[in-house]
């Protein structure tokens, strides 16, 4: 299975570089899975495809501003820095540019030393490990000092930062936010669960394995970062039930699929844990969690892109996909969305 068998062209237009005014205005993609049949809405209509009895199961994880742009103590050269995970007290594996200004025991300073960041080891793709140093509350100073850390095919400023998180938004710790849950308002989720759909909520904070690109010309020899996952028990039973008498179980995003289907892999059934995931999942995979999926629209060649056609197939997604260029529909992050039923 070559990376290139995932490839499709999209005009740059297409890439949808700020959120709408309304989140749940977006356009919806109906996508049979089995069919290819497809039906265009928005997404307020998605609670017409949900059934009571359902369970929704959202990630509920909130992007910190973990873009930090600081300067060598020594030099004053300018280093920006990713923040994609908390490994421990006050160390953060970190994405450095340029790593190569850096080396063990350099100092980066940020906000007139309220931040300051002591790299400890330099690891392969500009991955770095750097204790942070400061006065206070570290999320404090971070919300004072950082970005919200947009995907770089986002060109325009984000006016409301909010927008880059789900209504929902709970546990501190993503580099990325989950974007097919951007969609959803607090209305639009109160009329899901006033039709009899359970609502649940898993955490996987999003770092570099979700989006890091696939360089590799075989699928299967890409390797996945590991990121953070965790059920509690109510979910877990709520969850067990559902798939006990038989009723859907319907993910919103990848992230959410990664952490389900995990799970399931790891204990044959849902279950109370925490861990790190390297899941990789591409067309051949047998998934035993999730029935249906709401998601974006995603980057060629992306383990995203190979996630979704691993649910329908390649073909069907493909084809949606060039339908979707035909129709304008809005690409990426802030763009459209799929229900894959």
């Amino acid at each position: 299975m070559k990376t290139d068998d995932f490839n499709y062209d999209l005009p740059e237009a297409l890439i949808a570089q700020t959120p709408l005014k309304n989140r749940s205005e977006s356009k919806l993609m109906v996508l049979d899975k089995k069919t290819g049949k497809i039906e265009h809405k928005h997404f307020f209509d998605i609670i017409d495809y949900l059934n009571k009895g359902d369970v929704l199961v959202l990630n509920d994880t909130k992007v910190i501003p973990a873009r930090l742009i600081g300067e060598k103590e020594e030099t004053g050269a300018v280093i920006e820095l990713l923040l994609l995970k908390n490994r421990e007290d006050n160390i953060w594996e970190c994405l450095a540019k340029p790593v190569k200004r850096l080396k063990i025991g350099t100092i980066i300073t940020f906000g007139q030393d309220k931040l300051k960041a002591k790299v400890l080891e330099i690891l392969d793709e500009g991955i770095i490990h750097v204790q942070m140093l400061y006065e206070g509350i570290f999320y404090e100073i971070l919300n004072e000092l950082g970005q919200m850390p947009l995907p770089p095919y986002i060109k325009t400023k984000l006016e409301d930062k909010n927008r880059y998180q789900t209504v929902y938004a709970k546990n501190i710790g993503s580099a990325a936010a989950p974007t097919a849950g951007l969609h959803f308002t607090n209305e639009l989720l109160k009329k899901i669960k006033a039709k009899g759909i359970t609502i649940l909520y898993i955490t996987l904070h999003v770092g570099l394995g979700t989006f890091r690109p696939v360089v590799v010309e075989d699928v299967t020899k890409h390797e996945m970062h590991s990121e953070f996952y965790s059920m509690d028990k109510k979910t877990a039973q709520t969850l067990n039930q559902a798939k006990k008498e038989g009723r859907k179980i319907i993910a919103v995003g990848t992230t959410t699929v990664r952490t389900l289907e995990t799970i399931m892999a790891k204990y044959q059934e849902f279950k109370e844990c925490s861990g790190e995931t390297k899941i990789f999942i591409y067309p051949g995979f047998e998934f035993k969690a999730i029935d249906n999926l709401i998601t974006n629209f995603h980057l060629p060649k992306s383990t995203l892109l190979m996630l979704v056609s691993a649910l329908a197939s390649k073909e069907i997604i493909l084809n949606a996909y060039k339908e979707a260029v035909q129709n304008n529909y809005r690409f990426f992050s802030f763009g459209d969305a799929m229900f894959i039923k």
